[in-house]
């Protein structure tokens, strides 16, 4: 009796306790759920550097592992489910949404999407490059404002970037208005002319590895694939960044430049975007 008695009192003990530990990883994970999903985006809201620091690395890195996807494959799934096929602006206003209440991602967001969509109209472009297409948002901006005749091409050096950004772009119905390089745009920024018979782009945008915009601008240079009233148009100019190209810009006159002051892509850290029109090559008495 006395035995029964002890191991009847072992089996509560044991559940008691398998009880307080469930209890206990139910509290931790809920914490680290409000710290993730509420306090820490809050703290980090306002600084550059906590804000791609917890954004762009640790929570994208903890999400990829736990749930076995990547953060293009959760963007596109939010556009499927969310989206009015065939609706560019229904697109747009999924993946705004998504990277608002779900979670952030590196498109040039709706703040600065606007500025971007003004450029675009003010400019009326026929020629159109994009350098960095990431998962097709900010290529799906763009080619909804062009006329029937124009065609975006737009650079992506990541696959998987660039198979998502297609099926973005598809899903918006502008599959024939833009066309997705893979490679490096120092390699087919030459190419361009052989391969689309364009021989200067009216609009440039600028939204790859900032570290390349000034090298690239040159090499369109070069390449003389700008005219007289070409824009450019650069994205995170201050966030993270492109000190070199923005003292090659403005104080070149081969441009005339013009800075819309903005804030990173659904956030309230401060950004912005250099729109630059190329003015040919001009001497110094020219100005």
């Amino acid at each position: 009796m006395m035995k029964v008695l002890w191991v009847g009192s072992s089996i509560r003990q044991t559940c008691c306790q398998n009880s307080m530990s469930l209890l206990t990883a139910l509290v931790v994970l809920v914490a680290l759920y409000v710290l993730c999903r509420c306090l820490i985006p809050r703290l980090v809201q306002c600084n550059s550097t906590l804000a791609l620091l917890w954004h762009d690395v640790l929570l994208e890195m903890m999400l990829d592992l736990l749930g076995g996807t990547t953060r293009p494959q959760r963007l596109l799934r939010a556009v499927c489910v969310n989206a009015v096929r065939g609706d560019p602006d229904s697109v747009i206003t999924a993946i705004d949404c998504f990277c608002k209440h779900t979670e952030w991602a590196m498109n040039v967001g709706d703040e600065k999407g606007a500025i971007l969509d003004s450029v675009v109209m003010e400019t009326s472009p026929s020629t159109v490059l994009e350098l960095g297409t990431y998962c097709g948002y900010s290529a799906v901006r763009i080619a909804r404002l062009l006329s029937p005749e124009t065609k975006l091409i737009s650079v992506e050096m990541n696959p998987e970037y660039a198979d998502v950004a297609r099926q973005v772009i598809q899903h918006a119905g502008l599959q024939d208005k833009v066309c997705v390089l893979e490679g490096e745009s120092a390699d087919l920024i030459p190419k361009m002319a052989d391969m689309f018979g364009i021989q200067t782009f009216d609009f440039v945008f600028l939204d790859h590895w900032k570290d390349h915009y000034l090298p690239d601008i040159r090499l369109l240079e070069d390449c003389g694939l700008l005219a007289r009233g070409s824009v450019v148009l650069a994205d995170n100019v201050v966030c993270p960044g492109a000190p070199e190209y923005l003292n090659y810009i403005r104080s070149s006159l081969k441009y005339s430049s013009r800075f819309y002051q903005a804030h990173l892509e659904y956030t309230r850290v401060l950004d912005g975007l250099e729109r630059s029109e190329y003015q040919g090559e001009r001497k110094q008495t020219d100005r």
